[in-house]
């Protein structure tokens, strides 16, 4: 029998003087790989070539999505308006937009919600006079302004939570509900005040709305927390989802676990309350309670939502996006008064913005169409 003479490795030395010999003597051979990594042959390595993802740089639609439009529409109008008038950039022209648009504003992005649920909320207006007129006479009955503004508040989220329980369990249409809503909490507010202004005030409630924060107002503090807010629940918390899904397709939504009812009663209280900070904040600013206070806000809400991107459809929109159509409402209005542009004029500018925003919604809407139908096709 023969015995098989294993070979053993050569020293740390040796190999290192045998590398130093082939290495004097000239380029060798390249080394073997190594036996204990895998060996990836040609067809496997195209495979994981073409399964790679791409790499591509982060774009301005890739951060902030469908907001992206209304945002550059707002940029630009900023752009236009400041080479128009050199009042413009100013700070108390500033600070003077800031207060305008903070109180629709965050009543826009209650409306926000209602609209990603395909519904619509046309109470918000008469609610925020609500609001503000009971904030108002209670203060004005000498009750504490921390109990007061509560109250207020309250009453604004038991509108909405009344909206909301005839919408998801009686199963009424969203329209018809706030539109009788619209019209009792308005009746309301005349018998409760008499149709007569409430007044005077302390002047310590008045300071909510008109005092300020290192040198910005307390509005656009308030205002820039609730979109922030807002934008971090629908982005990152399954409540969100859930009122994506809504919007999507509710019975979807429902064999899918998603509490519907639940979600929609939540979310026309959210606006409901929403809308009540807003009516707090329009008294505090006046430092009045004003029974017509708010009256056609719940249509410049929703032109805020459409043309920040928002679908009436629902389940399209976000935060900034109804935040950046109220600026732009608000901007346009700023600037035509700088520029002494007839106010009719803007109403019209705003009328076709609407318009044009909606269509542009309908036009992407049949684009994806079209590529999903063709790329089916080409499977």
């Amino acid at each position: 029998m023969r015995l098989a003479r294993r070979k053993h490795p050569p020293a740390t030395g040796d190999a290192e003087r045998a590398g130093t010999s082939r290495r004097a003597d000239g380029p060798g051979p390249s080394p073997a790989p190594d036996a204990a990594g895998p060996v990836v042959s040609g067809g496997e390595a195209a495979t994981a070539a073409k399964a790679a993802p791409e790499e591509r740089a982060l774009t301005f639609g890739d951060v902030f999505g469908r907001d992206a439009g209304g945002i550059i529409v707002l940029l630009v109008l900023f752009g236009a308006l400041s080479l128009a008038s050199d009042q413009f950039l100013t700070g108390d022209n500033l600070a003077n937009l800031a207060r305008q648009v903070a109180i629709f504003g965050i009543i826009a992005i209650g409306q926000l919600l209602v609209i990603l649920t395909a519904g619509i909320d046309l109470s918000v207006g008469s609610v925020l006079g609500l609001a503000g007129c009971v904030t108002a006479e209670l203060l004005v009955r000498g009750v504490p302004i921390p109990v007061a503004i509560l109250t207020g508040l309250l009453v604004a989220v038991a509108c909405g939570l009344i909206n909301g329980t005839l919408v998801a369990h009686a199963k009424l249409p969203p329209f018809i509900v706030t539109l009788g809503m619209l019209g009792i909490a308005r009746g309301v507010v005349l018998v409760l005040t008499d149709a007569s202004t409430v007044q005077p005030l302390p002047n310590a409630f008045s300071e909510i709305a008109n005092g300020s924060v290192l040198g910005l107002p307390n509005l656009l503090w308030l205002f820039a927390a609730v979109v922030v807010a807002t934008a971090f629940v629908l982005r990152r918390t399954v409540f969100g989802r859930y009122i994506y899904a809504i919007g999507s397709n509710p019975e979807s939504a429902r064999l899918a676990g998603v509490p519907v009812n639940a979600v929609l009663v939540a979310v026309y209280a959210i606006s409901g309350l929403l809308a009540g900070v807003g009516g707090v904040l329009f008294t505090s600013r006046l430092n009045a309670g004003i029974p017509t206070a708010g009256t056609g806000y719940e249509l410049n809400a929703i032109a805020a939502c459409v043309i920040g991107g928002a679908s009436l459809f629902g389940a399209k929109g976000g935060a900034f996006g109804a935040a950046a159509g109220a600026l732009i409402v608000a901007t346009l209005n700023n600037g035509g008064n700088l520029l002494a542009i007839n106010a009719f004029y803007l109403q019209i500018t705003i009328g076709l913005l609407i318009l044009v925003a909606v269509l542009f919604d309908q036009w992407q809407g049949r684009l994806r169409v079209g590529r999903a139908r063709g790329t089916s096709a080409g499977a």
